[in-house]
């Protein structure tokens, strides 16, 4: 299997963080991939018709995309059933936390492109301020849930680990810990773990 990769992407990271809780690192080689939302990379597209990462690709050659459909492969590859609980409360609980990390983190990351890519002349104070909200929104739930968080990794765990992860590496000023102390002591603990250590987010080497 192949992971078409970028080391500053919080999906990307989700991946890599469920490759490593799945003990698949000997079974998965690394390809960067810059994927650009402003330029199509044709030997990105050639997988996935999204351009987007991560894309996995399987030793048949069938590409699946994205972070969701490929935890859930690799979880169901290594045999393993605590990442994805069994139908029930425990299942619906972590692929709502997924949904949760993720829904942050695609707020996060849009208002990334509207303050950083787009050109300032043009943009829009009230888009900034409507996806920032979302983020709040979510980080307010992620301090309810945070005391009874399983202490055992999930896919919803490891999602919003890595969505508060990005909050650090690209909005330090948000300050997002301020008034959420249960969040931020869920998360110090959960980011010491090695499949979480080793995959924090750094710019890449030119």
């Amino acid at each position: 299997m192949k992971l078409l990769h970028a080391p500053t992407s919080p999906f990307v990271r989700k991946v890599m963080a469920v490759i490593r809780e799945l003990g698949l690192a000997d079974r998965v080689a690394i390809e960067f991939n810059p994927a650009s939302p402003l330029q199509r990379d044709p030997a990105l597209v050639e997988h996935n018709p999204l351009g987007k990462i991560p894309a996995l690709i399987l030793d048949d050659g069938i590409t699946l995309f994205d972070s969701p459909v490929i935890c859930e492969y690799l979880a169901a590859t290594a045999g393993d059933a605590a990442l994805f609980p069994p139908a029930g409360p425990a299942r619906w609980a972590a692929l709502t936390q997924q949904a949760l990390g993720d829904g942050l983190l695609d707020a996060a990351i849009a208002n990334r492109y509207e303050t950083v890519m787009r050109p300032q002349e043009l943009r829009w104070a009230g888009w900034t301020e409507a996806q920032l909200a979302k983020v709040r929104g979510a980080l307010d739930r992620i301090e309810a849930l945070a005391p009874s968080l399983p202490a055992t990794p999930t896919i919803g765990t490891i999602t919003l680990g890595c969505a508060l992860g990005y909050l650090d590496f690209r909005y330090a000023d948000l300050n997002w810990r301020e008034g959420r102390p249960a969040a931020a002591a869920w998360f110090d603990a959960f980011d010491a773990r090695p499949s979480m250590a080793e995959t924090r987010p750094r710019e890449r080497a030119a």
